[in-house]
This record gives structure tokens, C-alpha cells and sequence, in this order.
């Protein structure tokens, strides 16, 4: 498998872009409905051996200075952590961490106020370990995890004041998603105090999936339509509802129903 990346992309359709033992990975990018500057968003598949690989996708901070590029340094400096880390001493997770911090200095060092969201899965199929996923994120970029009969496992909260009110019970579901505040992000790479939050390795069976996402994806849905439009058919079935039902939610009118146009990235493992 080779490491897959995308930059600036304004895919029309979702593609395969690799398969790590029974599990295929589809991915699809492109930018927010009418704008007419670049997508801000990049994505990743990096692999690691042969039965781990890494999930990355960064977004650019709207409304800042060269998101673009501070998402793709972003990505960049990941994969060259990982090429360039000793496997015979280096843990995976190790190597990520690096990864995340050299991120980091790379962006501050583009100025201008330019800076990126990130979320990474490391994942390991067929290992000494068995199947498993592990997250790490910065901002509201993120990952979800769930099960062949709708079960949710796993999913990051993001980095964000209406995403942490809505974890201490002050804020409704519903009331988030059309919340005035939702585009505010508190944590972010490119920023002198910015933090990494590790998430715990969660077992995979063997009709899990694994969403990785920019927050076009998780504005535009609720938790049980993701859950819903993924859990069933391919990885790449899963990637063309998830991709169709955002881009409606995007464009739509009807009045209750939320809709943030944004630029779109997510990875689905099947």
C-alpha cells in the first residue's frame, strides 16, 4: 500500500484508495458549494507496516490566512514523521505524536494568522494486537466509529465551546447544530498553546466503521445519519451517501433543517 494524499481536491465522485487486509478505505474531497477559492481541506492514508496504517484529515480555519496551505503543510510534515521514524524502535504511536508536533511548529512558521484543524486514526488490522482503531485530534475535525448494527463506539468531541456545552448537558443536540457559535473553534494547530487529545484504542469488529471527517461532514449531520448512511454496503457505498446527503444538507432551504456550506472531506474504512 502506498501513501495516499490529497491537497486542494474537488473530487465529483468518491475513489478507492486502499485496502489494508479485508478492509477497503474510500475518500472523497472537494470544496464548499459555490466558493470560489480552494478547498481548504487535505486528507491522508500513510501507510505504516504491513498491517497499520494512518487516517488524516486536516482543515484549514476558515476565515484565516492560507488554510490551504497550513492544512497541506499539516499533512506533509505527518507523513515525513512517519517515513522518516525507525521502525525497529519507534511505535506507531510515537511516531504520530512527532508527527502531530511538527505540524504544529510548521504552520506557526507560515505566519499570517494561519491555521488547521487535524483528526488521525491509527489503525491495525490482522496484528499481534488484533483489529483496532486509536484516535488523535486537534479542533473539530473528527472520527466516528460504528458498529454493523448501528452501535456507536467511538466518536471525538470536538475542540469547540458549543461542542463542550453540549458534553455538559447545557446545550441540546438539535440546538447545536443551528447554534450561532458552532463555527468557533478553541484549539487548533498553529497555535502556541495548541494540544493533542489521545483517544483510547477501541477494538474493531468485523462490520465496524471507521469515519474520518471535516467538520462539513459532522455540521451537516446528525450523529444517527452518520451512523445510518455508513454502517451498511462498501466503503465506497458509504462514502457516496455520506458525500450526497452533506452536499443537500449544504445547499438545502427548508427551514429547520441545518445547513453550513463548507468545504467536504471524509475517509471511510469498510
Amino acid at each position: 500500500m502506498q501513501a495516499t494524499c490529497f491537497h486542494e481536491s474537488e473530487m465529483t465522485t468518491p475513489t478507492e484508495i486502499g485496502r489494508l487486509g479485508r478492509r477497503a478505505i474510500a475518500a472523497f474531497s472537494t470544496r464548499s458549494p459555490g466558493k470560489e477559492t480552494p478547498n481548504e481541506d487535505s486528507a491522508a492514508l500513510l501507510p505504516w507496516d504491513d498491517y497499520s496504517a494512518v487516517l488524516v484529515v486536516a482543515d484549514g480555519v476558515g476565515g484565516q490566512s492560507l488554510g490551504e496551505v497550513a492544512s497541506r503543510k499539516a499533512v506533509q510534515a505527518l507523513e515525513r514523521s512517519l517515513a522518516l521514524a525507525d521502525r525497529e524502535t519507534y511505535q506507531l504511536r510515537t511516531a504520530i505524536i512527532d508527527g502531530i508536533e511538527a505540524a504544529n511548529q510548521a504552520v506557526l512558521a507560515i505566519g499570517g494568522g494561519a491555521a488547521t484543524t487535524l483528526a488521525i486514526v491509527e489503525f491495525s488490522i490482522g496484528g499481534p494486537d488484533g483489529d483496532f482503531a486509536r484516535t488523535y485530534h486537534v479542533g473539530d475535525a473528527g472520527v466516528l466509529v460504528c458498529g454493523g448494527r448501528g452501535k456507536l463506539k467511538l466518536l471525538t468531541t470536538a475542540h469547540a465551546p458549543v461542542a463542550y456545552g453540549v458534553e455538559a448537558g447545557l446545550i441540546g443536540n438539535d440546538e447545536a447544530m443551528h447554534h450561532e457559535d458552532r463555527h468557533v473553534v478553541s484549539n487548533v494547530i498553529g497555535a502556541a498553546d495548541s494540544r493533542i487529545e489521545l483517544g483510547p484504542a477501541v477494538k474493531l469488529s468485523q462490520h465496524d466503521t471507521v469515519l474520518v471527517a471535516s467538520d462539513g461532514l459532522f455540521d451537516n449531520l446528525t450523529t444517527d445519519e452518520l451512523i445510518q448512511l455508513s454502517r451498511r454496503g462498501t466503503a465506497m457505498d458509504a462514502a457516496r451517501r455520506l458525500a450526497d446527503a452533506a452536499h443537500e444538507r449544504m445547499i438545502s432551504t427548508l427551514p429547520g433543517v441545518p445547513s453550513k456550506p463548507d468545504d467536504l472531506t471524509l475517509l471511510v474504512v469498510r
